[in-house]
């Protein structure tokens, strides 16, 4: 008997052998992945679940949001067609709330090998300080700002209101003179509280409202000092590619005491009691253009500065810089002149 239950085994495991043959040839011939695996699992006497469908590679992750110039340090290049500048920068709207300590850039970071005044203020001067002479300056240096921010604060005040802090760096360089010095450097923190609003008039829409302090040096002592502190209100407003923001201030005072000096009493007469910043970015050309605008009609004094961002080559953009007036760094606060600057953008204003 033992040699006949042999054979009947033999024989059936044979069969098995090629039903399961024939079964995983049938598998191969499925042209889905899902399905196929599945067929293979059944073949092999799997009965667990079905694999759940792959994702498409170009599908975007649930928790996946937008990212674009002006976003986080490291980030995207453009934004597209339709995308709120303002919304992305403050993160206003609720795809674009990322949460506390995550770093942005704040003001324009640029680098300008080509920084040109062809009459640089060798002669700096404060009417508390007296004149300063420097060395010969060369009429070409370089120039870069480094500017970034962060959200400390965000939702108080029925979700509201976010709490910043921001720092921005700028260096005139004179990178060309045998010694290469940094001519100057201007160093401003700010803290920022903005509160989210949602006026909107003939499709003009106010987006928020910032009240800030920022406190801004150059990092010197002696007849070069220069500082001051201010409180501001600014108003940001929107419309599809154009946004304008309105920024009044008010200078604190120093509180100077045990014979302490400030080093530079009339800053309002030249940078004025706010500024105006302008920008637009046409839909889908890789341009944009901005304006600052500062101005004391008591006295005259005021500044202009103008920016073109350009494509150069991928996700390389070109920077041209155009200033004309008082106060294009702190040293030169009551000194009047014109500079050409050209380089590259590393970010934009929005």
């Amino acid at each position: 008997m033992k040699p006949l239950r042999l054979a009947i085994a033999c024989i059936a495991f044979h069969a098995c052998v090629a039903a399961a043959g024939q079964e995983f040839e049938s598998c191969a011939t499925i042209e889905d992945d899902t399905a196929r695996l599945g067929c293979y699992d059944r073949a092999a006497g799997r009965n667990g679940k079905p694999a759940a469908p792959a994702i498409a590679s170009d599908a975007p992750l649930p928790e996946d949001k937008p990212t674009r110039a002006g976003d986080f340090v490291g980030g995207g290049n453009d934004g597209k067609a339709g995308d709120s500048r303002l919304g992305f920068k403050w993160e206003l709207d609720d795809d674009t709330r990322y949460g506390v300590l995550r770093f942005r850039t704040h003001k324009p970071n640029y680098f300008l090998p080509v920084s040109y005044n062809g009459d640089p203020n060798e002669t700096p001067y404060s009417p508390s300080l007296g004149p300063s002479p420097t060395a010969d300056l060369r009429d070409v240096e370089a120039k870069f700002q480094l500017s970034f921010k962060t959200k400390l604060l965000e939702g108080a005040l029925n979700d509201r209101i976010d709490v910043w802090a921001a720092y921005t760096q700028q260096s005139n360089w004179q990178l060309y003179s045998p010694s290469a010095p940094f001519r100057e450097t201007n160093y401003e923190p700010e803290l920022m509280t903005v509160l989210r609003t949602d006026w909107n008039m003939l499709g003009i829409k106010l987006r928020f409202i910032n009240f800030g302090f920022v406190h801004q040096s150059n990092g010197r002592g002696g007849t070069l000092s220069r500082s001051w502190n201010r409180l501001y209100a600014q108003f940001a407003f929107e419309r599809g590619g154009f946004v304008m923001m309105v920024r009044p201030w008010y200078r604190l005072s120093e509180n100077l005491g045990q014979g302490a000096i400030d080093n530079n009493p009339d800053i309002l007469d030249y940078y004025g009691h706010g500024d105006l910043m302008l920008f637009y970015r046409p839909a889908g050309s890789g341009h944009s253009f901005a304006a600052l605008v500062r101005q004391n009609f008591n006295t005259g004094f005021g500044s202009v500065q103008l920016d073109w961002r350009f494509p150069l080559y991928r996700n390389l953009k070109g920077y041209l810089q155009l200033f004309n007036g008082y106060g294009e760094s702190l040293i030169d606060y009551n000194y009047r002149e014109s500079v050409f600057g050209l380089g590259i953008s590393l970010s934009d204003w929005m």
